[in-house]
């Protein structure tokens, strides 16, 4: 079972139930967000880019293929062993608390893909986030954070549904707890245990995003609502995708 001395993030995501509960996420997805952002960016050959918790580091993988200079970052150990095995001159991947700074006026650009924003429990923690985000950008430099649309994922909110990942189920409640969107999930491991796992993510809005950035001294240039870089609406765009630059 889940310890409660430790952050609900750093349990699940350094489970190898994470990744199988959650593998429909392919790497076509990632190549085809990416080459939109390449497009819409327009980054200099040899900018340098930070991709915070970037996991296994797909985003990362995509973005140096372009020949940029990539840095992925995540707190899981798990994670960065497995993305190391594609590390090479122009890609490098860390250990690290996306909370803390990284290097200080380094980058060029920074992404925060799938909703990797929004753990913590208070509103101090997600302030010192922004803040590393920033400290690590050069002086206008860009910031791009994949977010989920609060309003649309209210509107489509399923309380509960299995899912059937190679041979296992998982059993998923979900639900709006506050200020927080909650997903439950339960299923039995391959030993034959009981396990429960919870991801909690503060359902913020664009204005929200706006006043804790403009706290770390970034300003919205930018937003779209899916990941063809379609305009944003609160309603019903399938995400939300915001632009800041330093």
């Amino acid at each position: 079972m889940q310890q409660e001395h430790v952050d609900w993030f750093e349990s699940w995501f350094g489970s190898p139930y994470y990744y199988m509960l959650y593998e429909h996420r392919d790497e076509i997805e990632a190549q085809a967000f990416a080459e939109q952002l390449v497009n819409y960016l327009q980054p200099l050959p040899g900018s340098s880019m930070l991709d915070i918790a970037c996991g296994e580091g797909r985003f990362s993988i995509q973005l140096a293929d372009y020949g940029f200079d990539v840095t992925g970052i995540d707190l899981s150990y798990a994670s960065i062993l497995k993305a190391k095995a594609s590390e090479h001159s122009r890609l490098h991947f860390y250990v690290h608390d996306m909370r803390m700074p990284f290097y200080i006026n380094y980058f060029d650009y920074a992404f925060n893909f799938f909703t990797s924003f929004g753990y913590f429990a208070t509103d101090r923690d997600h302030l010192l986030a922004a803040r590393a985000f920033a400290s690590g950008l050069r002086k206008g430099g860009i910031l791009i954070i994949d977010y989920l649309n609060k309003e649309q994922v209210l509107a489509g909110l399923v309380p509960s549904d299995t899912v059937h990942r190679n041979g296992m189920e998982f059993r998923i409640r979900r639900r709006l707890e506050g200020h927080h969107f909650v997903k439950d999930i339960y299923f039995t491991d391959m030993d034959g245990r009981e396990r429960h796992y919870v991801e909690r993510v503060a359902a913020f809005t664009l204005s929200d995003f706006i006043a804790m950035f403009r706290k770390a001294g970034l300003s919205l240039i930018g937003t779209f609502g899916d990941y063809q870089l379609n305009s944003y609406n609160p309603l019903d765009s399938s995400r939300m995708i915001m632009v800041f630059k330093k």
